[in-house]
């Protein structure tokens, strides 16, 4: 998958770049709880937003606020976990004013920890808005769901680009080019992209994910990964 890079290392330092493979998230073994599995439930197949930025991604008030926002205006269904912007103690008291009225029969924002692996399988998730942390990568490239990226920090902005332009299975929320700020137009727009049946953007990147959906599900890809790296490690 980061093929032209692993090549781009090889040449620049003239040195062997051996690949141990990726790292494929194990099944979940419990239930999702009955809670959000109920909750989920009542939507139809595809349609749900699903919003999460890991344990360690803390947004600014306004970004958090520009998320929820286009969250909204898309008009779907949403579940957002998310931990509280910068200055506050709960998600609660960083919603916009009447955001909990307008949307509390299609859209929740949770500010705890989630059992994401097992609602990104759900088949009511249709779209996967994530800080592009690896982790949460390789569980949304196992499932079915469509990617909105907006990167947070470090790494995140690296794997966005290896996804949107190199894999083309996501889109990349668009940035402000002076203060890299994301608007809620931006957001609602991007999600729409990927997620209309129609949308030639939205098809290029559903068949791009379903074949490397594919090929991470296959059936030893691990084990082969590692005994041709024990084998090149040998023929050093």
């Amino acid at each position: 998958m980061e093929g032209p890079y692993c090549g781009f290392l090889e040449r620049e330092f003239n040195k062997p770049v051996i690949l141990s493979g990726p790292v494929i998230p194990e099944p979940p073994t419990v239930s999702l709880d009955e809670t959000w599995a109920n909750w989920l439930d009542q939507f139809k197949a595809k349609s749900v937003i699903f919003c999460a930025f890991g344990s360690e991604a803390i947004l600014k008030l306004d970004q958090f606020q520009e998320l929820v926002l286009g969250l909204e205006i898309t008009g779907l269904p949403f579940l957002a976990a998310l931990k509280p912007p910068e200055g506050c103690k709960s998600v609660e008291e960083a919603l916009p004013e009447g955001f909990k009225q307008r949307t509390e029969k299609r859209g929740v924002v949770h500010g705890g920890w989630i059992q994401q692996q097992l609602i990104l399988s759900h088949p009511c998730i249709g779209c996967f808005v994530t800080h592009c942390g690896a982790g949460s990568l390789s569980e949304a490239m196992v499932n079915e769901c469509q990617l909105v990226l907006i990167p947070h920090l470090g790494d995140h902005f690296i794997n966005a680009r290896l996804l949107e332009g190199d894999l083309r299975v996501g889109v990349e929320v668009r940035r402000g080019d002076e203060d890299g700020f994301f608007t809620k137009e931006a957001v609602m727009e991007t999600i729409k992209l990927v997620m209309e049946e129609e949308s030639e953007i939205g098809k290029e990147i559903r068949a791009n994910h379903g074949k490397w959906r594919d090929f991470l599900l296959t059936k030893g890809l691990e084990d082969s990964y590692m005994d041709e790296f024990v084998q090149k490690l040998r023929c050093l």
